[in-house]
């Protein structure tokens, strides 16, 4: 039976080395039967789905050769190459490729959701956008990489980085839609508690880049197109080591299952046709008469997924064996509310604390996947991740040996500049010594005052990667 190893406290210059940024104070907060392995594993896995790391292992240029897998390009045949993208990983993405190409990049122009200090690079540059909701300043910079690749033409190779939350970062709405209107339509779909798969389709139907559209240009061009997508859809399998190009679906730049049809459709289930945006219903009812996302593959384009969401549990589950700990992989599909997805949790936590069933004492549980909060009125501050900690809490209060760390793996939970949080059975009581009620910060989803009220709120900036959701569970 594995037995976790007992806390190493972070010096101050080993803790800057980490991904969560406040691991020393999570580790002397909370519950010692589990705060050391849980964060001990958190940041086992982020490092080691940072993209900054993975694009190496996969990108190399020897000479003139660029290698990505088993597939080369010659750049000696290219007059350009340009770089674009976005994503909530994109600053980590844009400085590996730069270290590999250099100045061999031509120009480059990536759209990120925060910047932090490195974030300077000499070929490509980095913009700011809107997450979750599309914003004037997103719009700015995706003109921009439009103009940019207008004069692409048979002899330019571009290559594009998109992780998750590209959808908002890189905006343009179709002709007749503003920004506002597309950022107000963001947020009925996410009150209404739409799924992330139907937010995209409507956000595909109304934009002039998503859906396949920024690649079709290219495609439409002559040029050549290298995508490299760290995937965080909901159901995809593990990706392991690239080696070849995949067919893709979703984003700017893969193809697009889903109609015009589909994106109305979506708005008649969630009871908002009557308060959408009058452009948005008037350019999805013209639909018909409008060109579709693309359907088939595009000439020229090839795509490499670096990661997809079942890699993040992968990651854990090596982080949970370099503790000598036995691991079960729950799911890598947790959909749903986040509040009932931490009661779901913790309910599993107890049953094997309490009875070793349906598994024996230690052992780790990993979840991941996308979790929403519902709001049925005013919202205060928080994030899925915080939500479903605190409510895991809270069905596990005054039970020894069980934490939680649930996790934003790109570093921001919601609209918080939390990445989530480390809970166990001391929070309630120690939420309650700091005058917290639990039951209502959950009710009013204010659950960020209330995490960093009892210091189990968890930093860490940006981690280079986006796949969700990560929850951690250590029963010891």
């Amino acid at each position: 039976m594995g037995q976790a190893r007992p806390p190493e406290p972070a010096d101050d210059k080993e803790e800057d080395m980490l991904p969560i940024k406040n691991t020393s104070m999570l580790q002397n907060t909370g519950d010692p039967l589990v705060r050391g392995p849980l964060l001990r594993m958190a940041n086992h896995a982020l490092a080691a789905l940072n993209s900054e790391r993975l694009i190496p292992s996969l990108v190399r240029l020897e000479g003139d050769i660029l290698h990505v897998g088993d597939t080369v390009w010659n750049l000696a045949d290219y007059r350009r190459v340009l770089v674009v993208g976005a994503g909530k990983a994109g600053n980590h993405m844009a400085r590996a490729l730069e270290r590999i190409l250099g100045a061999r990049i031509s120009r480059g122009l990536v759209i990120v959701k925060q910047l932090e200090p490195g974030d300077e690079l000499a070929h490509i540059e980095l913009a700011l956008g809107g997450h979750p909701y599309p914003n004037e300043s997103g719009r700015q910079a995706t003109q921009r990489v439009l103009d940019l690749l207008g004069g692409c033409a048979s002899g330019d190779l571009v290559v594009s980085l998109i992780s998750g939350g590209s959808s908002a970062l890189m905006n343009c709405p179709a002709e007749g839609i503003s920004v506002e209107e597309e950022s107000r339509l963001t947020e009925l779909l996410l009150t209404a508690g739409a799924s992330i798969l139907e937010i995209n389709t409507v956000r595909r139907h109304v934009s002039a880049v998503n859906g396949g559209r920024l690649a079709q240009r290219v495609s439409a061009s002559g040029a050549q197109m290298l995508n490299l997508i760290l995937s965080d859809r909901v159901g995809d399998t593990a990706v392991g080591t690239p080696r070849v190009p995949v067919v893709y679906t979703g984003t700017q730049i893969g193809l697009d299952p889903t109609t015009f049809l589909d994106a109305w459709n979506i708005l008649e289930r969630y009871r908002l046709l009557a308060v959408a945006p009058d452009s948005v219903l008037e350019h999805l009812r013209r639909g018909p008469q409008l060109t579709e996302t693309p359907k088939s593959p595009l000439p020229g384009v090839s795509n490499f997924v670096i990661q997809g969401l079942p890699d993040a549990c992968a990651a854990a589950v090596d982080a949970a064996r370099a503790e000598r700990l036995p691991v079960h992989v729950l799911t890598s599909g947790l959909e749903g509310d986040s509040r009932q997805a931490g009661m779901f949790l913790a309910a599993v936590a107890r049953e094997i604390r309490d009875r070793g069933e349906p598994f024996v004492p230690p052992c780790v549980l990993v979840a991941a996947g996308e979790t929403t909060v519902r709001l049925n009125g005013p919202a205060g501050s928080g994030g899925p991740s915080q939500e479903l900690a605190l409510s895991f809490a809270r069905e596990v209060a005054g039970l020894a040996g069980v934490g939680i760390a649930a996790i934003e793996t790109e570093g921001t939970d919601g609209p918080t500049a939390l990445a989530g949080a480390v809970t166990d059975g001391t929070t309630p009581e120690r939420c309650r010594a700091a005058r917290v009620d639990i039951l209502a910060a959950l009710d009013r989803h204010d659950c960020c005052p209330a995490l960093t009220a009892v210091g189990d709120q968890l930093e860490t900036g940006n981690t280079g990667t986006n796949l969700c959701d990560l929850n951690i569970i250590y029963i010891a």
